[in-house]
């Protein structure tokens, strides 16, 4: 057996033998001593021919860095960016491409090299490919931060509420870009396509289903609870808050389970958002601000919530009691501090519906009915303690006596004040529970009452006038005591002495004697 091994290996030694005789490719030319890159060598299309191994690196390095400006760009769904391969860490080891390069024509076995310089003696070219890889952890970070703009949030399909009927509205389906197997995506491209490719991926995606059906949604369609306030007696702003903040909630849908915020739908409070300035509370005091009077909203809101009995997931009183609701009944919305918010706990979606008409504004919350025919829920404001505002007055030893003046808003009374929640069953009441606890603080009138003067009578009368808590005595003091009051006072004495003086001086005139003599 070894004996035709060996001689098959003569018998191909003496056929590669009479190949390079015929070819006139000698023995010497198979050598492994290049030193140089053969001619019509490229590599990754860099022409290299020529080189030394060193040489062929470095040029291949160029090449690589000055693709790191290339740009790709990343599908996901409707969504595409577009980044640089530099923002990915592509890279390739121009080492390893020089070293094959090199070694052209003069490694591998004997008839690998034979062929090799077969195709070098005939002019043939020869390229070698770039490997290209990608930094993983870098690709990584790259989706991660990008996620957002990639992403596509789903939108439920809804309703809209047009002429007394409901009108079905088809949703759209959420994209999110899943990370590992999109980074596997872009290394697999990267790999076999960089160079070559159309310099677009589709990366990876995570797709969400739409909620609701067009069939779910035909089950909404009887009113669970329904409220209605009085904004007529507002400002031209305030009434235009209130028409923007219902447009805002209105035709909201809102599936099992999920939780509305209030603040959320109506802010920002700004004029690009459709608000303008009106009368606001804040920290115990009015002010304009834009939005003032939204709270009108979240309350009326509130009271069909709660006629609809779905779960108040947050609510706050206002810091000063309203007068469209009774005491308790209301719902305040502040910056980030206070909010009203529900959660759907029924086993079908809802619907609300928010409209404004004749100087009210309406809510109705729409669903599927369950309760009982004859279950009926109703809701009793019950005030707890009262607090009446009272007169302060405030010494200013800057302004002069003769000066009252008010420095607080409108006064307010301070209430404490619990919601009962009654449950009726064919009209007879079957429970009884307080619902929620409220505190509405006093507002005080408050008045800077002047107590300069040069008089040190002025100011004792004007301070024991303060001390009286009552305005009349504080303002007929400070009419008598003022400057001008004193002062006309003052010139009617030295008047009225100045007159008594000059009646003393004048002499008596002695009569005269009529008598005959």
């Amino acid at each position: 057996m070894k004996s035709f091994q060996k001689i098959g290996i003569i018998a191909g030694g003496i056929l590669i033998a009479g190949a390079l005789t015929w070819t006139g490719v000698t023995a010497a030319d198979l050598s492994t001593d290049n030193t140089t890159i053969p001619e019509h060598v490229t590599i990754g299309g860099v022409d290299v021919a020529g080189m030394d191994e060193s040489q062929a690196m470095e040029a291949v390095a160029d090449h690589i860095t000055a693709l790191s400006t290339t740009e790709i760009s990343l599908t996901a769904g409707e969504k595409s960016i577009t980044v640089t391969a530099g923002d990915m860490g592509i890279s390739a080891d121009a080492q390893a491409a020089a070293h094959k390069a090199i070694r052209y024509g003069s490694s591998g076995n004997l008839l690998e090299r034979f062929r090799d310089r077969q195709d070098i003696k005939e002019g043939k070219t020869k390229d070698f490919p770039i490997v290209y890889t990608i930094d993983r952890s870098m690709t990584e970070n790259l989706l991660e931060s990008k996620a957002e703009e990639l992403s596509q949030e789903a939108v439920d399909n809804g309703l809209k509420r047009e002429n007394g009927e409901f009108i079905f509205i088809e949703g759209k389906e959420g994209i999110t870009v899943d990370i590992a197997p999109s980074v596997e995506a872009i290394e697999s491209y990267v790999a076999a396509s960089f160079e070559s490719g159309s310099g677009q991926i589709e990366l990876a995606t995570i797709v969400e289903e739409p909620q609701g059906n067009e069939e779910d949604l035909k089950s909404i369609k009887d009113v669970l609870g329904s409220y209605v306030t009085d904004f007529s007696s507002s400002s031209a702003a305030r009434a235009n808050n209130v028409r923007n903040g219902a447009s805002l909630i209105n035709d909201t849908m809102l599936y099992p389970g999920e939780t509305f915020s209030v603040a959320k739908a109506l802010n920002p409070m700004t004029a690009e958002n459709g608000y303008q300035q009106a009368p606001s509370y804040e920290n115990g005091t009015t002010v304009m601000t834009y939005g003032g009077g939204i709270c009108q909203v979240s309350t009326t809101l509130y009271n069909a919530v709660i006629r609809a009995e779905l779960e108040v997931v947050e609510r706050s009183s206002h810091s000063m009691i309203v007068t469209y609701v009774k005491p308790s009944e209301d719902a305040a919305i502040a910056g980030d501090s206070k909010d009203f918010k529900f959660k759907n706990n029924q086993d079908t979606p809802i619907y609300i519906e928010g409209y404004t008409n004749g100087g009210k504004i309406y809510f109705n919350i729409y669903g599927k009915e369950t309760r009982p025919a004859n279950r009926t829920v109703e809701f009793e404001s019950e005030v707890l303690a009262k607090t009446e505002p009272k007169n302060v007055f405030h010494a200013d030893g800057g302004t002069a006596i003769g000066s009252v003046v008010k420095t607080s808003g409108s006064a307010h009374t301070g209430y404490k004040a619990r919601l009962w929640k009654i449950v009726k069953e064919d009209g007879k009441e079957v429970s009884r529970e307080v619902f929620n606890n409220s505190s509405y603080r006093v507002t005080n009138n408050e008045y800077s009452v002047g107590t300069k003067s040069d008089s040190a009578d002025a100011v004792a009368a004007i301070k024991a006038a303060i001390a009286s808590g009552d305005l009349s005595t504080i303002q007929s003091a400070a009419s008598k005591w003022s400057a001008s009051a004193v002062k006309e006072r003052e010139e009617k004495e030295n008047k009225e002495k100045e007159n008594k003086e000059t009646q003393e001086e004048e002499p008596e005139e002695e009569d005269e004697d009529d008598s005959e003599e």
